[in-house]
């Protein structure tokens, strides 16, 4: 029976370092992944939120066209693409629809949907949807469509998503972790 996943692109199917030679670069810092203890980077940075997203309307495209798959990403869903819905859910803005998607093509990453909702709240379009398990890298993220829709979550591990997280979010430390979780879930 083919489930829909419901796949979060950002810090999930891209490297969660993605941002972070951007960020050193235009506000000349030496951060790594284990100093982005927050998904909020402003207080990291140490800018304002309208600073950051002036930042972001500058950066956003080059960032999104030269991120870099997480390790194993590609693989996964290669082997998923045949028996299940992919729908691609991101917090990105519509405006860099074509840049997601020809980075989509670039990697030769299989979907059925790219769904860009400009907003970090994504309970409805998981509802439009009608995702089965999602994949995500936000903790509340990740913790309020699990207790929304009494869905599985897999929940990437990252230094900024350490918090406490409820039952039906599984955390995994990479794509190969999350497909061994799935393939299991699937089976029963």
């Amino acid at each position: 029976m083919t489930k829909k996943f419901g796949i979060d692109i950002d810090g999930t199917l891209t490297c969660p370092t993605t941002f972070i030679p951007y960020i050193n670069e235009s506000f000349n810092m030496n951060i790594t992944l284990d100093d982005m203890k927050e998904y909020d980077l402003c207080p990291l940075i140490g800018i304002t939120n309208e600073q950051f997203w002036e930042w972001m309307d500058e950066k956003e495209p080059i960032i999104y066209k030269e991120s870099p798959l997480a390790k194993n990403a590609k693989m996964v869903i290669d082997e998923w693409k045949h028996t299940h819905e992919l729908i691609f859910i991101s917090a990105r803005r519509n405006h860099l629809f074509d840049v997601t998607e020809k980075w989509f093509q670039q990697n030769l990453i299989s979907y059925n949907e790219i769904d860009l909702i400009g907003s970090h709240n994504k309970l409805a379009a998981v509802k439009k949807h009608e995702i089965d398990i999602f994949f995500e890298d936000k903790h509340d993220n990740a913790c309020d469509i699990s207790e929304e829709f009494d869905i599985p979550v897999i929940l990437f591990n990252t230094p900024y998503n350490q918090d406490p997280i409820p039952k039906k979010v599984i955390r995994v430390n990479d794509w190969l972790e999350a497909k061994q979780w799935v393939n299991h879930w699937y089976s029963k």
